[in-house]
Protein backbone atom coordinates (compact mmCIF):
# COMPACT_ATOMS: atom_id res chain seq x y z
CA UNK A 1 0.00 0.00 0.00
CA UNK A 2 1.39 3.20 -0.70
CA UNK A 3 0.38 4.42 2.67
CA UNK A 4 2.83 2.08 3.85
CA UNK A 5 4.90 3.27 2.18
CA UNK A 6 5.35 6.46 5.00
CA UNK A 7 6.31 8.96 2.09
CA UNK A 8 5.33 12.27 4.66
CA UNK A 9 8.05 13.91 3.96
CA UNK A 10 9.25 15.69 -0.01
CA UNK A 11 12.66 13.84 1.33
CA UNK A 12 11.20 10.14 1.69
CA UNK A 13 9.41 11.03 -1.58
CA UNK A 14 13.08 11.96 -2.70
CA UNK A 15 14.71 8.54 -1.35
CA UNK A 16 11.50 6.78 -3.16
CA UNK A 17 12.29 7.98 -6.21
CA UNK A 18 15.85 6.26 -5.95
CA UNK A 19 18.62 7.11 -8.72
CA UNK A 20 16.36 9.19 -10.89
CA UNK A 21 16.86 12.60 -12.75
CA UNK A 22 13.38 13.52 -10.70
CA UNK A 23 14.63 12.91 -7.29
CA UNK A 24 17.68 15.15 -8.30
CA UNK A 25 15.60 18.07 -9.72
CA UNK A 26 13.36 17.65 -6.47
CA UNK A 27 16.15 17.95 -4.51
CA UNK A 28 17.64 20.90 -6.08
CA UNK A 29 14.71 22.72 -6.37
CA UNK A 30 14.38 22.34 -2.33
CA UNK A 31 18.13 23.43 -1.70
CA UNK A 32 17.21 26.58 -3.54
CA UNK A 33 13.82 27.37 -1.79
CA UNK A 34 15.38 26.77 1.27
CA UNK A 35 18.46 29.37 0.38
CA UNK A 36 15.75 31.49 -0.64
CA UNK A 37 14.32 31.80 2.53
CA UNK A 38 17.18 32.70 4.68
CA UNK A 39 18.80 35.32 1.67
CA UNK A 40 14.58 36.52 2.34
CA UNK A 41 14.62 36.43 6.24
CA UNK A 42 17.73 38.29 6.14
CA UNK A 43 15.78 41.15 4.18
CA UNK A 44 12.44 40.87 6.37
CA UNK A 45 14.55 41.27 9.36
CA UNK A 46 16.44 44.03 8.26
CA UNK A 47 13.74 45.68 6.29
CA UNK A 48 10.54 45.05 8.25
CA UNK A 49 8.64 45.02 4.69
CA UNK A 50 5.87 42.09 5.27
CA UNK A 51 3.20 41.26 3.86
CA UNK A 52 -0.19 42.70 5.26
CA UNK A 53 -2.06 40.33 7.36
CA UNK A 54 -5.24 39.12 5.71
CA UNK A 55 -4.32 40.55 1.63
CA UNK A 56 -3.98 37.83 -0.25
CA UNK A 57 -4.70 39.98 -3.42
CA UNK A 58 -1.39 38.15 -5.09
CA UNK A 59 -3.92 34.67 -5.06
CA UNK A 60 -6.46 36.84 -6.76
CA UNK A 61 -6.68 36.50 -10.97
CA UNK A 62 -3.37 34.39 -11.01
CA UNK A 63 -2.60 31.22 -11.94
CA UNK A 64 0.88 30.56 -12.21
CA UNK A 65 3.09 28.69 -14.79
CA UNK A 66 5.31 26.14 -13.27
CA UNK A 67 8.80 24.88 -14.85
CA UNK A 68 9.37 21.39 -14.42
CA UNK A 69 11.67 21.69 -11.16
CA UNK A 70 8.64 23.45 -9.50
CA UNK A 71 6.00 21.36 -10.47
CA UNK A 72 7.77 18.26 -9.69
CA UNK A 73 8.71 19.94 -5.73
CA UNK A 74 4.84 20.65 -5.50
CA UNK A 75 3.51 17.43 -7.18
CA UNK A 76 6.07 15.82 -3.89
CA UNK A 77 4.40 17.99 -1.66
CA UNK A 78 1.10 17.78 -2.32
CA UNK A 79 1.70 13.69 -2.22
CA UNK A 80 3.67 13.54 1.05
CA UNK A 81 1.33 16.48 2.91
CA UNK A 82 -1.98 15.50 1.55
CA UNK A 83 -2.31 12.10 -0.12
CA UNK A 84 -5.90 12.41 -0.76
CA UNK A 85 -5.77 15.95 -2.30
CA UNK A 86 -3.13 14.81 -4.72
CA UNK A 87 -4.73 11.61 -5.88
CA UNK A 88 -7.89 13.83 -6.57
CA UNK A 89 -5.89 16.29 -8.65
CA UNK A 90 -4.97 12.78 -10.83
CA UNK A 91 -7.60 10.95 -11.06
CA UNK A 92 -10.82 12.84 -10.47
CA UNK A 93 -12.56 15.39 -13.41
CA UNK A 94 -10.00 18.20 -13.25
CA UNK A 95 -11.71 20.75 -15.16
CA UNK A 96 -14.44 20.58 -11.70
CA UNK A 97 -11.09 21.03 -9.57
CA UNK A 98 -9.66 23.53 -11.30
CA UNK A 99 -12.79 25.68 -11.46
CA UNK A 100 -10.69 29.16 -10.10
CA UNK A 101 -14.35 30.37 -9.68
CA UNK A 102 -14.73 31.91 -6.40
CA UNK A 103 -17.29 34.45 -4.79
CA UNK A 104 -15.99 37.58 -3.22
CA UNK A 105 -17.28 39.66 -0.82
CA UNK A 106 -19.36 41.48 -3.30
CA UNK A 107 -21.94 39.06 -4.37
CA UNK A 108 -21.91 40.68 -7.45
CA UNK A 109 -18.46 40.08 -8.39
CA UNK A 110 -17.20 37.04 -9.29
CA UNK A 111 -13.40 36.99 -8.54
CA UNK A 112 -10.81 34.34 -10.06
CA UNK A 113 -8.32 32.73 -7.51
CA UNK A 114 -5.52 30.06 -8.07
CA UNK A 115 -7.15 26.42 -6.78
CA UNK A 116 -4.65 26.64 -4.11
CA UNK A 117 -6.31 29.46 -2.35
CA UNK A 118 -7.75 29.26 0.72
CA UNK A 119 -9.22 32.87 2.28
CA UNK A 120 -9.00 30.96 6.15
CA UNK A 121 -5.38 29.94 6.18
CA UNK A 122 -2.68 32.23 7.57
CA UNK A 123 -0.71 32.33 4.62
CA UNK A 124 -4.08 32.14 2.25
CA UNK A 125 -2.35 29.31 0.70
CA UNK A 126 -3.32 25.41 1.03
CA UNK A 127 0.39 24.70 -0.06
CA UNK A 128 2.21 26.95 1.49
CA UNK A 129 5.71 25.12 1.40
CA UNK A 130 5.17 23.17 -1.66
CA UNK A 131 4.62 26.90 -3.33
CA UNK A 132 6.39 28.06 -6.55
CA UNK A 133 9.09 30.65 -7.08
CA UNK A 134 6.90 33.14 -8.25
CA UNK A 135 4.64 33.03 -5.77
CA UNK A 136 7.73 33.37 -3.19
CA UNK A 137 9.53 36.33 -5.03
CA UNK A 138 6.24 38.45 -5.50
CA UNK A 139 6.47 41.34 -2.90
CA UNK A 140 9.65 40.15 -1.44
CA UNK A 141 12.26 40.59 -4.55
CA UNK A 142 14.02 42.96 -6.29
CA UNK A 143 14.68 42.98 -10.13
CA UNK A 144 16.35 44.70 -12.75
CA UNK A 145 15.47 47.81 -14.98
CA UNK A 146 16.12 48.62 -18.93
CA UNK A 147 20.18 49.26 -17.93
CA UNK A 148 20.36 45.87 -15.81
CA UNK A 149 20.47 48.09 -12.44
CA UNK A 150 19.03 46.77 -9.31
CA UNK A 151 15.84 48.34 -8.80
CA UNK A 152 13.05 47.57 -6.25
CA UNK A 153 8.72 48.65 -6.51
CA UNK A 154 7.04 48.13 -3.14
CA UNK A 155 4.38 45.92 -3.56
CA UNK A 156 0.91 46.90 -5.43
CA UNK A 157 -1.25 46.02 -2.68
CA UNK A 158 0.75 47.24 -0.07
CA UNK A 159 -1.41 49.97 1.38
CA UNK A 160 0.29 54.38 0.65
CA UNK A 161 -0.39 54.70 4.24
CA UNK A 162 1.61 52.02 5.75
CA UNK A 163 3.89 52.66 3.36
CA UNK A 164 4.13 56.37 4.76
CA UNK A 165 4.94 55.10 8.22
CA UNK A 166 7.82 53.73 7.62
CA UNK A 167 10.85 55.03 9.66
CA UNK A 168 11.70 56.31 6.01
CA UNK A 169 8.71 56.82 4.50
CA UNK A 170 8.68 54.95 1.31
CA UNK A 171 6.20 57.25 -0.77
CA UNK A 172 8.86 56.52 -4.22
CA UNK A 173 7.32 54.01 -7.04
CA UNK A 174 10.40 52.80 -7.62
CA UNK A 175 14.24 52.83 -5.81
CA UNK A 176 17.63 51.98 -6.68
CA UNK A 177 19.74 49.41 -5.12
CA UNK A 178 21.81 52.54 -3.39
CA UNK A 179 18.46 54.08 -1.99
CA UNK A 180 17.90 50.30 -0.64
CA UNK A 181 21.11 50.05 1.25
CA UNK A 182 20.77 53.80 2.83
CA UNK A 183 16.99 53.16 3.80
CA UNK A 184 17.19 49.14 5.17
CA UNK A 185 20.92 48.62 5.18
CA UNK A 186 20.10 45.26 2.70
CA UNK A 187 18.74 44.29 -0.66
CA UNK A 188 15.96 41.91 -1.50
CA UNK A 189 16.80 39.30 -3.63
CA UNK A 190 16.93 39.62 -7.26
CA UNK A 191 14.65 37.95 -9.04
CA UNK A 192 16.43 37.55 -12.37
CA UNK A 193 19.57 36.03 -10.53
CA UNK A 194 17.57 33.34 -8.24
CA UNK A 195 15.37 32.01 -11.66
CA UNK A 196 18.77 32.44 -14.08
CA UNK A 197 20.28 30.01 -11.16
CA UNK A 198 17.28 27.43 -12.00
CA UNK A 199 17.06 27.50 -15.67
CA UNK A 200 20.44 27.27 -16.14
CA UNK A 201 21.26 24.42 -13.96
CA UNK A 202 18.60 22.32 -16.11
CA UNK A 203 19.10 23.78 -19.95
CA UNK A 204 16.12 22.57 -22.56
CA UNK A 205 14.35 21.13 -19.02
CA UNK A 206 12.52 24.49 -18.42
CA UNK A 207 9.68 25.55 -20.31
CA UNK A 208 6.31 26.39 -18.44
CA UNK A 209 3.16 24.89 -18.50
CA UNK A 210 0.04 26.27 -16.68
CA UNK A 211 -0.65 24.64 -13.28
CA UNK A 212 -4.14 22.83 -14.35
CA UNK A 213 -2.18 21.37 -17.08
CA UNK A 214 0.99 19.96 -15.98
CA UNK A 215 -0.12 19.32 -11.99
CA UNK A 216 -1.97 16.09 -12.53
CA UNK A 217 0.29 14.68 -14.86
CA UNK A 218 3.55 15.39 -12.68
CA UNK A 219 1.47 13.80 -9.71
CA UNK A 220 0.59 10.69 -11.82
CA UNK A 221 4.00 10.63 -12.99
CA UNK A 222 5.78 10.45 -9.69
CA UNK A 223 3.39 7.71 -8.51
CA UNK A 224 4.76 5.51 -11.78
CA UNK A 225 8.18 6.55 -10.92
CA UNK A 226 8.13 5.42 -7.05
CA UNK A 227 6.56 2.25 -8.48
CA UNK A 228 9.19 1.29 -10.83
CA UNK A 229 11.71 2.09 -8.17
CA UNK A 230 10.07 -1.08 -6.49
CA UNK A 231 7.59 0.11 -4.27
CA UNK A 232 4.06 -0.15 -5.41
CA UNK A 233 1.79 2.98 -4.47
CA UNK A 234 -2.36 1.87 -4.40
CA UNK A 235 -3.39 3.72 -7.42
CA UNK A 236 -7.10 5.39 -6.26
CA UNK A 237 -10.32 4.61 -8.13
CA UNK A 238 -11.03 7.49 -10.71
CA UNK A 239 -14.23 7.54 -9.62
CA UNK A 240 -13.32 8.26 -5.88
CA UNK A 241 -14.56 11.87 -4.94
CA UNK A 242 -13.80 15.04 -4.76
CA UNK A 243 -11.06 16.46 -2.49
CA UNK A 244 -12.71 19.47 -0.42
Amino acid sequence: MFSELHLDSVEKIVEALGDTEEAEIIGFIHKSYQELNESQNQWLEKSDFHCIDGCGCCCHNFEPDLLEGEVLYMAAWIIANNQYLADALAFTDTQRLFSLEAESDNSDITDKTCIFYNPNNAFHCSIYEGRPFICRLFGASASKDKHGEVCWKPCKFYPAKTLENFKTPLNHRQYSKQELIDIFGTIPPIMSNVMENVIGRYPGRTPTKALRTILPETIKKIYWLISLNGNHPTIPNPDMPRAS
